[in-house]
């Protein structure tokens, strides 16, 4: 499939007949046009699945629900965009189950992980790609010789994604980058964003941006920048200075993975997106 860039890869110009979108009215500069809800539901299945619920927002929340029946709720990272409406999503559902990697946002099941047995009749696989948060998990679907990857915020549809340190990880996050890239001519179905043909082609534009990132964050350190939001202001100058603080948790991500103590301690995490 092709279609227009978003620089990351080209966009999907058609997706399998037992994928619907349904986007959270929740847009933003960290959401992008707003979470993505996917709803899978094989033909001729009986229930769907529905994956990450988005805001505690009632009326989105009612149209997905409008969508069933539905079987399953999974969630691919515990920000708060994906997983604020999952409880009440799964009482207007009748007490479906919802399934992820954290038993936080677990309910009524077992935490995901590798052994999980998910809908048979999508034979979808759990993909362990922690990094932009230390829980975050991509769904492998096929169905008919067609296959999707959902990326969750591992891979957006436009732009690139924070390393929400400290909870994520900069050397995880390559790594999980690094297994997203053997799924060639898959399509991306992501947290935010359009949907992009190829999973694997967006995956290595992610990895070579996070290397010239990181020369970047380098290049600066020796320049004399000595705290994260000395980094920033190098390695960022051409991002909207409002994103600044979302810059500087991937900045302290990239710190740590060089090695450099900057003698800080890292502000929290409450949790959106992209950087």
């Amino acid at each position: 499939m092709s279609g227009h860039s978003t620089g990351a890869a080209a966009l999907a110009e058609e997706l399998p007949t037992w994928v619907s979108l349904l986007r959270a009215p929740n847009p933003g500069p960290m959401t992008l046009d707003g979470t993505n809800t996917w709803v899978l539901r094989a033909p001729q299945a009986e229930y769907a699945v529905v994956v990450d619920p988005g805001p505690a927002d009632e009326g989105h929340l009612k149209r997905i629900a409008a969508s069933g029946p539905i079987g399953l709720i999974l969630i691919t990272h515990g920000h708060v965009d994906h997983t604020e409406g999952a409880p009440r999503l799964g009482e207007l559902l009748g007490g479906v189950p919802v399934l992820a990697a954290d038993p936080a946002h677990t309910i009524g099941g077992t935490p995901l992980n590798a052994d999980t047995v998910l809908d048979e009749s999508l034979g979808i696989r759990l993909l362990s790609t922690p990094g932009h948060t230390a829980d975050s998990v991509c769904f492998l679907v096929e169905h008919d010789d067609e296959r999707v990857v959902l990326t969750g915020d591992t891979i957006l549809g436009r732009g690139t994604t924070v390393v929400a340190h400290p909870d994520g990880h900069l050397g995880d996050y390559l790594g999980s980058l690094e297994l997203l890239s053997a799924y060639s001519g898959i399509p991306a179905l992501p947290g935010h964003g359009p949907a992009l043909a190829d999973c694997a082609a967006a995956a290595s534009f992610y990895l070579d941006h996070r290397r010239v990132r990181l020369d970047q964050v380098r290049a600066a350190v020796a320049a004399g920048a000595r705290t994260p939001t000395d980094v920033v202001a190098a390695v960022y100058a051409d991002v909207d200075r409002s994103l600044w603080w979302a810059a500087e948790w991937s900045v302290r991500a990239q710190l740590e993975y060089l090695g450099v103590d900057t003698g800080e301690s890292a502000p929290g995490v409450s949790g959106l997106e992209h950087m």
